[in-house]
């Protein structure tokens, strides 16, 4: 068979650190759940009690490895001066289908990384209200920072147990993954009826009430219990 040629190199393949494995999580997609915490819907302005889960997409390019060891970086986005945090569980799978049970969905739950939605909030305002997509204000280079992936065999299943967000040591976001309006392996289930899910995608749960700014030379500290946390720099 002949050799494909391409016009210009592909992009390199984007993919996470697997905590105690020399191997790689080459990332597929990433799914993001909006208002998927009761508190962070109602201080957005919706009902939580009567709106399904909604979803929208990052693109691969805004993931931003970092590590439970050192302080990574993160540069202040171009376009916005309303620079937001949104601490998350993210799950990684290593299987996929559709319209899967939720049995079939925990099966399909590799493991877990710690993330953040950064967000240009003010762009995503705009967006909104002219009844536009949310891409420019979700979906920019580094928009994703996500710790390495532990797997499921390691430290379970993870139902419960705090997600909490500092930012130069005061605490922004703190609440338990028992307070998801709609549970992982909902998540996954309703997601896979809209979508063929696979192997590599990434599905970022939804975050707790108390987002906010944050600013140039202001260090953010996420954790999740089972896990751990790292912590990230903004620079300019």
């Amino acid at each position: 068979m002949k050799k494909q040629s391409y016009l210009f190199s592909p992009r390199d393949i984007v993919s996470l650190a697997i905590d105690k494995s020399d191997q790689r999580f080459p990332v597929n997609r990433i799914f993001c759940v909006g208002r998927n915490y009761a508190q962070h819907s109602r201080e957005m302005g919706d009902d939580p009690e009567r709106d399904p889960p909604f979803f929208f997409c990052k693109d691969v390019s805004s993931v931003l490895n970092v590590t439970f060891s050192d302080v990574s970086e993160v540069s202040y986005p171009s376009g916005t001066n309303q620079y937001e945090y949104e601490a998350e569980l993210v799950v990684a799978l290593s299987k996929g289908g559709r319209n899967l049970s939720e049995k079939d969905a925990l099966n399909a739950i590799f493991g877990y990384s710690i993330g953040l939605d950064m967000t240009r909030r003010d762009l995503q305002v705009q967006a909104k209200k002219k009844g536009r997509p949310w891409e420019i204000g979700k979906s920019f280079e580094q928009s994703a920072p996500l710790s390495p992936i532990k797997m499921v065999q390691h430290i379970g299943i993870l139902d419960r147990g705090s997600i909490e967000l500092k930012v130069d040591g005061i605490t922004k976001q703190k609440s338990n993954l028992s307070c998801l309006t709609w549970s992982v392996t909902e998540v996954i289930s309703r997601l896979s009826s809209m979508f063929e899910l696979h192997a590599g995608d990434l599905i970022m749960t939804g975050t707790p009430e108390n987002v906010g700014s944050v600013e140039i030379g202001e260090t953010i500290d996420v954790s999740i219990e089972g896990i751990g946390g790292f912590q990230l720099k903004v620079i300019e």
